[in-house]
């Protein structure tokens, strides 16, 4: 009996795809091919940023490995900086990611994040802007919204807590007095510094901010409480003591 051709040429009831367009598994890889042994042998610096991501999937689907699926995540989110504030919807909309590959990359994500706040388990001194830009950086600086945080002190300069005390809006951050000290007298601290990013990036303070500033500042002393500056974060940061401001 001779076979007949399939649609495109292809001989009918091999059971199998031709060789060259069959498609493989991770685990039918070598095993130096494979992100998991990959990781075991060298660490997890030798793998990509698709091959991580991978592994936390855990598995792909019919059509795509893990990695696959990955690699389209990352870069329909335009990158692995664009992971930072993805959101679960937008990882809906990836051809391939349901719920569960959605939670599993935003928790891989969250828990980057808040390793990236806890590198050092004692108490951060706050000696300088820079101190403050290396605290609150990872958490407000790249964020589509104006966040307010107010950084509480002990007599060492030791950070207490660090809470948001208002979240505004693309451009402007609506803070009361009564949120950004409540917390600071719960805690009982000796001074706090004010902190908020620009979503635009520039660090320049705006009328609004100095304003903020002022009624702040004069708030505190009213207090009791030492307003020690002021800091701005975006593409970089400014400090508003050092600029005279405060």
């Amino acid at each position: 009996m001779v076979l007949g051709d399939g649609p495109r040429g292809e001989p009918e009831g091999t059971g199998e795809p031709p060789p060259e367009k069959r498609r493989y598994t991770i685990k039918e890889l070598p095993p130096e091919l494979r992100p998991r042994e990959r990781l075991l042998e060298a660490g997890p610096a030798a793998l990509s940023d698709a091959e991580l991501l991978g592994l936390v999937f855990g598995i792909g689907n019919r059509e795509k490995t893990s990695v696959e699926l990955a690699g389209e995540v990352i870069s329909e989110s335009g990158g692995l900086f664009g992971l930072y504030n993805v959101s679960v919807h937008e990882l809906l909309e990836v051809n391939g990611i349901g719920e569960a590959k959605a939670c599993l990359a935003l928790a891989a994500v969250e828990l980057g994040k808040r390793i990236g706040r806890v590198r050092n388990p004692g108490r951060p001194i706050i000696s300088s802007p820079a101190d403050v830009d290396g605290l609150l950086r990872g958490r407000i600086a790249t964020l589509d919204r104006e966040n307010f945080v107010v950084v509480l002190l002990n007599t060492k300069n030791e950070v207490l807590e660090a809470p948001t005390v208002s979240v505004g809006t693309l451009s402007a951050s609506l803070v009361h007095p009564r949120e950004v000290f409540k917390p600071a007298i719960r805690a009982s601290a000796a001074s706090v510094i004010l902190a908020h990013n620009h979503p635009s990036g520039n660090v320049e303070p705006s009328r609004e901010d100095r304003e903020v500033t002022g009624r702040l500042s004069e708030a505190a002393k009213i207090l009791g409480i030492e307003v020690l500056d002021h800091v701005i974060l975006g593409d970089g940061y400014l400090s508003m003591k050092d600029c005279g401001i405060l």
